[in-house]
């Protein structure tokens, strides 16, 4: 097969679609992007063009093919102990306040190949001391959380781990497994990964004392951002903390939270 161009219609199709099942709005500038991650997979059902891709994965037969496009268009960029001040936050003022007498739940809701979840269970190990506490990590795409369950990394992905907790949480590959790293199994245990939606009706997880939402509401306009907060905000705490990332903000989504510090809200 011979390389295809992505057409301005076939693009407008995926876009459409990607907004209706995630709520993500791709802008025009993303087409090469679209075009680029989707090639391999026309070329592996031999398709002619991005139209018929387009037609097969909306058919009823091909579910599997539907969750491996949304795996390409939804995978994020992210890395070990990003935008650190929160976890700086977390454990200055919010562990400390943590009550020993039952379990401290945090939600990372866009949680992508696990290094979010992986650094906050980190911080919450080594600052709630005896103190019981559960993590749950949520993605829509399937392939991230396959990969966020191994809990396996390239040893280059260690860099931004502050060498105390790599040395106390990270097991280093050797031989077959030489240049890679592996999180401690007692972490991994306790950080549970869910295939959710924000998009959709969230199932039931309880409630939360923090939930971080980062780096995820910058693909989604003004309503959508007003719905998946809305959804979330149920499952928060009174007294509980809701993080977005630093170029994130709530601001005329939702006036049931209090601004703390920029990107860091908490629920009345």
């Amino acid at each position: 097969m011979n390389a295809t161009a992505l057409k301005d219609s076939e693009f407008h199709q995926f876009q459409a679609w990607l907004y209706r099942a995630a709520g993500i709005n791709l802008s025009p500038a993303k087409k090469p992007l679209v075009a680029g991650r989707l090639f391999k997979r026309l070329k592996h059902h031999q398709l002619a063009s991005y139209g018929d891709y387009f037609q097969m994965i909306m058919s009823r037969e091909a579910v599997e093919e539907l969750q491996v496009a949304l795996n390409l268009l939804t995978t994020n960029e992210t890395y070990f102990f990003r935008e650190p001040k929160h976890f700086d936050f977390l454990r200055e003022q919010v562990l400390p306040e943590a009550s020993p007498a039952r379990v401290f739940r945090l939600w990372s809701a866009a949680s992508s190949s696990g290094e979010e979840p992986y650094s906050l269970a980190m911080t919450l190990a080594d600052g709630l001391g005896s103190t019981p506490w559960e993590i749950i990590g949520s993605d829509i795409s399937s392939q991230v959380l396959a990969k966020a369950r191994t809990g396996h990394y390239p040893m280059a992905r260690a860099s931004t781990i502050p060498q105390p907790l790599l040395v106390k949480h990270c097991l280093k590959g050797t031989g077959s497994q030489e240049g890679t790293f592996l999180i401690d199994r007692s972490l991994r245990n306790r950080v549970h990964f869910m295939h959710i939606n924000l998009n959709e009706t969230l199932p039931d997880t309880g409630v939360f004392d923090v939930v971080f939402l980062r780096n995820v509401m910058i693909y989604f306009d003004q309503e959508t951002k007003r719905k998946v907060v809305a959804r979330i905000l149920p499952r928060l705490k009174s007294g509980g903390y809701f993080i977005v990332s630093h170029s994130e903000s709530l601001n005329g989504i939702t006036d049931d939270l209090k601004l703390i510090t920029p990107s860091i809200y908490c629920k009345p």
